[in-house]
């Protein structure tokens, strides 16, 4: 009996020591900030009230840690090699560079095959969720030689590479295929006129929008506010008819994917981001927090934008170029079971993943506030570091990861006064912070409606949008506008400078002015093209082919070395009218692809050739755009913008002198050429 009551006391003396731990350690780890209490573990990782302690690391984690490290180092390695030595101009967004191409810039390689296959990410975003699945030695077999950025865990967005990847796909379709890779349609063959080129890549980058968000009103939108610098009626349906498609064929492999056969690509739907179950419910304190979410989300905007300046510069420097249940996916982290970790949860997420649990909506106390400011300056100074290293990225995805993370701090912070979900000010954060940097309104708007399936927030998102936009316009211009300047691309304003209204056409003609006649010497045509660069030339009629001299019209370079090379020349100096086309095939005059054109060095013209006559009647643009030389420059600057021209003729006011003064192009516009003749003028309003 002795013993069974020492057993017996025992067990209940060690049931009560049992209950006590129990008790404090409730007690210590249910309220960690309300206590004061010695921290014995390597650190501890806090979710709302529920916390749970994370051993010290050892070798183990060391490894995994170095593992982890040199896999990405690995991966970003291979993503910068294929940008450094195949295709430079894969680097970065890309949509500054097919902004600049809709403006009426044609930079070398931008939309080429190569930056084509360099640029498209899409393994690297599938590479990344694989991971999950296969096993280490599969997954790099499967990637080796494909990987880029996302991948690599860089704080980037996949829409500006799908915007420039539409626009390259789109681009060769215009051009009529690739004869270096040989694929070629004679279909396509109708497509190869600079006109419908243009309106084909303009489809292409609203598809590249629509894709990547899964937004196709959003996409067509895009092009018309963003991407385009001129439009047309016919556009509109042809952008809306490319989205249309892009959703539908979305919709069918999201539907064929839903069983997980594709990783995460089938989990969402259409809507990458649904928020509809959060009620909107809002009052006159909430609105003065959206007022000031929208006021500080437009400072830190234009903040980002200057930063993300001086970083790219910075990077030009080096380089030597003197021209980012409770329904999200959460992360243990070492945490027991029925725990996570917030911040792991961030962290070690994907960027959409991340984005989902953020704009979580009904978890008020699911993400700490210390782990929320930690996170927002981590991914704040990650995006602006990362953007415009030699790697596909995008701006959108980590404009929106710190935008949501800083909404949802907001919500944190006005909890006790405010109504509003703070998932719904997650969503708020996030449209300031795209307002700030993008400074778009509309296409913003709706893209964030169609992303997160809710339109009982259109009114504050409207606010918030138009709010950071015009605080961030106080500072400096949006992201991609500073971005094509530093590239150098001459790229024309939509509003004309102040002090080009004191100034007319004929005060920024400069010259010498080169004019070739109806009937032209071949030499005289061989020495010109040698000697300048000009794309373009005036045809002037003398006699005896008019009565006195005349602008006939307008020849373009390219024109006239296919016409050279075709060698339909005489000896008299006579009209030789259609025989100029029956030599020469009407689709040699197609515009050309990426640097297939005919070169200078490429004729094989003959000495005794020089003296020869070549007809320049048909293959001159009969009707060039003129303005008379006293039209203000800044209504001549307009003009040449909506109609999309590459040259504008000046004709003289008055009779009795030369039929032309010079020739207006889009360097004659640029403020660094007037301020260059006029330095003073800048100082007049």
């Amino acid at each position: 009996m002795q013993k069974v009551d020492s057993s017996m006391m025992d067990f209940e003396e060690r049931l009560e020591i049992d209950d006590f731990e129990s008790e404090v350690m409730e007690r210590i780890y249910s309220k960690p900030l309300l206590i004061k209490r010695v921290n014995t573990t390597s650190q501890i990782a806090i979710v709302g009230a529920n916390v749970c302690p994370v051993e010290s690391l050892d070798y183990e984690y060391y490894k995994a840690f170095a593992a982890y490290a040199g896999c990405n180092l690995g991966l970003a390695t291979s993503a910068a090699a294929l940008c450094a030595f195949i295709a430079p101009a894969a680097a970065g967004s890309g949509i500054p560079e097919v902004k600049a191409y809709l403006n009426g810039v044609d930079a070398y390689s931008i939309l080429a095959p190569s930056t084509l296959f360099v640029k498209v990410n899409v393994i690297g975003i599938v590479s990344q969720y694989l991971r999950r699945f296969l096993s280490p030695v599969i997954y790099y077999l499967f990637i080796f030689g494909s990987i880029f950025g996302v991948a690599a865990g860089f704080v980037v967005g996949k829409e500006g590479p799908m915007v420039h990847t539409g626009s390259c796909i789109a681009s060769l379709i215009g051009q009529g295929g690739s004869r270096k890779y040989h694929l070629t349609w004679r279909w396509l063959r109708y497509f190869k006129n600079d006109r419908d080129r243009r309106d084909l890549i303009t489809c292409g980058a609203a598809a590249g929008v629509a894709a990547a968000f899964r937004a196709p009103v959003g996409g067509v939108l895009f092009a018309l506010e963003e991407a385009a610098s001129w439009w047309r009626s016919a556009l509109l349906w042809r952008t809306f008819f490319t989205t249309a498609v892009v959703a539908i064929v979305l919709r069918g492999f999201i539907q064929l994917c839903s069983t997980g056969t594709c990783g995460l690509f089938g989990q969402g739907g259409l809507i990458m981001y649904d928020i509809s179950a959060a009620n909107v419910v809002y009052s006159t304190p909430d609105i003065l927090a959206v007022i000031l979410l929208g006021v500080i989300g437009g400072i830190l905007g234009s903040l980002y934008n200057y930063l993300v300046d001086k970083v790219l510069r910075t990077y030009s420097i080096i380089n030597d170029c003197p021209n980012t249940d409770v329904s999200g996916n959460y992360k243990s982290f070492q945490c027991p079971p029925g725990h996570y970790n917030d911040l792991a949860s961030l962290f070690l997420n994907t960027n959409d993943d991340a984005i989902r649990n953020l704009l979580s909506t009904n978890t008020v106390k699911e993400f700490h506030i210390s782990s929320l400011f930690i996170f927002f300056v981590a991914v704040y100074c990650l995006g602006i570091i990362t953007y415009g290293i030699a790697i596909p990225s995008g701006l959108f995805i980590p404009v929106i990861l710190a935008g949501s993370c800083y909404g949802r701090l907001v919500g944190r912070l006005f909890e006790p006064i405010s109504k509003l979900d703070v998932g719904l000010f997650s969503l708020l954060g996030a449209a300031s912070f795209l307002g700030g940097t993008m400074r778009m309104t509309v296409s913003l708007c709706v893209i964030l409606l169609e992303l997160t399936n809710d339109l009982l927030m259109l009114p504050l998102v409207m606010l918030v949008l138009l709010i950071s936009k015009t605080m961030g316009d106080m500072f400096n211009k949006g992201v991609y506008d500073q971005i094509v300047k530093l590239k150098g691309l001459p790229y024309m304003e939509a509003h004309p400078e102040p002090y080009m209204k004191h100034l007319i056409a004929r005060d920024v003609v400069t010259g010498p002015l080169i004019t070739f006649s109806g009937v032209e010497k071949v030499g005289n045509i061989l020495h010109s093209l040698k000697n300048t660069g000009h794309n373009g030339f005036p045809v002037i009629d003398e006699p005896p082919f008019s009565d006195a001299p005349e602008l006939c019209g307008l020849v373009l370079r390219s024109k006239l070395l296919v016409l050279l090379k075709g060698k339909a020349f005489s000896k008299d100096r006579v009209l030789a009218g259609n025989e100029v086309l029956r030599k020469i095939s009407e689709l040699d005059f197609a515009k050309a692809g990426s640097g297939k054109g005919l070169k200078l060095e490429d004729l094989d013209i003959q000495e005794e050739e020089w003296d020869m006559y070549v007809d320049l009647h048909p293959i001159a643009n009969t009707s060039p755009y003129t303005v008379v030389e006293t039209m203000s420059l800044a209504k001549a600057a307009v003009l040449f913008r909506e109609l999309g021209l590459r040259h504008m003729c000046v004709v003289p006011k008055s009779q009795g002198r030369p039929p032309i003064v010079g020739i207006l192009t889009r360097h004659d516009f640029q403020p660094e050429h007037i301020l260059g003749l006029y330095p003073h003028i800048r100082f007049q309003q």
